[in-house]
């Protein structure tokens, strides 16, 4: 008996042509995305803090390997500049050898108490024409290294200073603040506390040419009853507010009566541990304790 051959089972995934048509695939169902589902979005604000972020890590990395990068960091602009001196300055890392990388023309403000410099730095300013703040304070140690020249160079250099702060920087001079008086007479902070090279002559030279004058600082310097009276009766009298002239060794009464006497808007006035001062200062201050003017007074009487 003949045996047909059995035609082959139909494909699982294609059924069988009809009429000479091909047939293909049924498609697959695809789940759709509801309508209207939004992205998710950031903020500009949110876009913001993360690119402050990253320039912040990027600065600090910069810090950590200055080395390195030095030849990078002169190119940089401005406004990364500024991070960067202020976390170097922070850090103690600003020196003579590398100021000049990261200053700009358009710098204003330079807090270099924590680092080690001289003279050296301050020569390097002649381009920062803007400088308006300038911090060279000790705060534990006498500085040396920074003197009368050096102040001589910032004095030429940034007219447009407001406030210059050099305490126990022991080499400086008459020479520096005559220099500070003549060419920035737009100061209105200067503290020479502890410079003891400062005399009467600094203090005349304030009190002639710095109209704007507000605080002043010259404790444990060498100035005279003659040197404060200069600066009272100067063109600063009516602006000044504040003055410490604590462990003066030679100023006595007479100095103390002519800042009450000169400065109506006095309200902070420190001359404690003046060993010539005494109960006549006492009697002098009433009438200002009475006026509720003074926000801080400190005094020793002998």
């Amino acid at each position: 008996m003949s045996r047909h051959p059995r035609a082959p089972p139909p494909s699982r995934h294609r059924p069988p042509s009809r009429a000479g048509i091909p047939t293909f695939p049924a498609p697959r169902c695809v789940p759709r995305a509801p309508p209207h589902s939004p992205l998710p979005a950031m903020s500009w604000d949110g876009a913001g803090e993360e690119v402050r972020l990253l320039l912040d890590l990027c600065v600090q990395c910069l810090t950590k390997n200055l080395s390195r990068y030095s030849a990078d960091i002169k190119s940089l602009p401005p406004n990364i500049k500024d991070k960067l001196i202020k976390l170097m300055s922070r850090q103690g890392q600003i020196t003579d050898a590398n100021i000049s990388e990261v200053l700009h023309p358009a710098v204003e403000s330079l807090d270099l108490r924590d680092c080690d410099i001289s003279d050296n730095a301050l020569l390097q300013l002649y381009n920062c024409k803007q400088l308006k703040k300038i911090n060279l304070n000790s705060c534990k140690e006498n500085r040396f290294g920074i003197t009368s020249e050096g102040v001589i160079a910032l004095a030429l250099s940034c007219p447009y200073l407001r406030e210059a702060s050099f305490k126990r920087c022991c080499d400086i001079t008459d020479s520096g603040v005559l220099a500070l008086a003549f060419n920035c007479q737009f100061l209105q902070i200067v503290n020479l506390g502890s410079c003891s090279g400062i005399m009467d002559a600094s203090l005349q030279a304030l009190g002639e040419h710095c109209k704007f004058l507000h605080s002043v600082d010259f404790s444990s310097t060498q100035v005279t009853d003659d040197g404060v009276v200069a600066l009272v009766s100067g063109t600063c009298s009516k602006n000044l507010k504040e003055i410490h002239m604590e462990r003066c060794v030679n100023l006595t009464d007479i100095a103390v009566e002519a800042v009450l006497t000169c400065c109506p808007k006095i309200h902070i006035f420190l001359f404690h541990g003046c060993p010539l001062i005494t109960d006549r200062s006492r009697d002098a201050l009433e009438q200002l304790i009475i006026s509720n003017k003074i926000k801080q007074l400190t005094w020793t009487v002998y």
